[in-house]
């Protein structure tokens, strides 16, 4: 999960990039929406990596 976060966010920088280049304001949108999708993996993989973590007892 943390590897499609890191490649949404490489994605969404290259958007971020060519939007800026070309002056586009498709490609700002579709940068946002990749970076949206990417918090989302994000959240994701926290979410169900806390849960498969073990509870620890403190004496």
């Amino acid at each position: 999960m943390l590897v499609l976060t890191l490649v949404a966010a490489g994605v969404g920088f290259a958007l971020l990039v060519v939007s800026l280049v070309t002056g586009s304001v498709v490609w700002a949108w579709a940068c946002i929406a990749v970076c949206l999708a990417g918090a989302i993996l994000l959240l994701l993989g926290l979410l169900s990596g806390r849960r498969g973590l073990p509870r620890r007892r403190w004496r």
